[in-house]
């Protein structure tokens, strides 16, 4: 039986600048090895690390269209979406859609780190 999930990866252009995104997004820190530059993890938060990986030729996925679907997306339990909202886009996300603002009863928005994977903020 597995033990644990060791990482979630994503892949990327730039490591060390996605790596940094979501450090600073969960309060967490860069961990990249001397052997590797093209894998860059981030730990010290609470949950499963995160791993950057660089792919050349790297084309971000499509949200919401499926010419290149986004085949996963991390969701993050927020207690203040407007703030957190405020934080992301200063570290680099773009919005895709502040979905509680056009579904009544939604409680959650989208957007896209700096190397266009789809994340979500959602209201707990």
């Amino acid at each position: 039986m597995i033990r644990k999930l060791q990482a979630v990866a994503l892949d990327c252009a730039d490591p060390v600048r996605l790596a940094e995104f979501y450090a600073a997004l969960l309060g967490g820190r860069v961990v990249a090895g001397a052997e590797d530059a093209d894998w860059v993890e981030v730990h010290g938060f609470e949950g499963t690390p995160l791993a950057c990986q660089r792919v050349d030729g790297y084309r971000p996925p499509e949200w919401p269209g499926q010419e290149r679907p986004q085949q996963l997306h991390l969701d993050f339990d927020v207690d203040d979406l407007d703030g957190e909202e405020e934080r992301a886009l200063a570290l680099g996300a773009t919005v895709l859609e502040r979905t509680d603002r056009i579904r009544p009863g939604a409680n959650w928005r989208v957007y896209a780190d700096p190397a266009g994977h789809p994340f979500c903020l959602c209201l707990h």
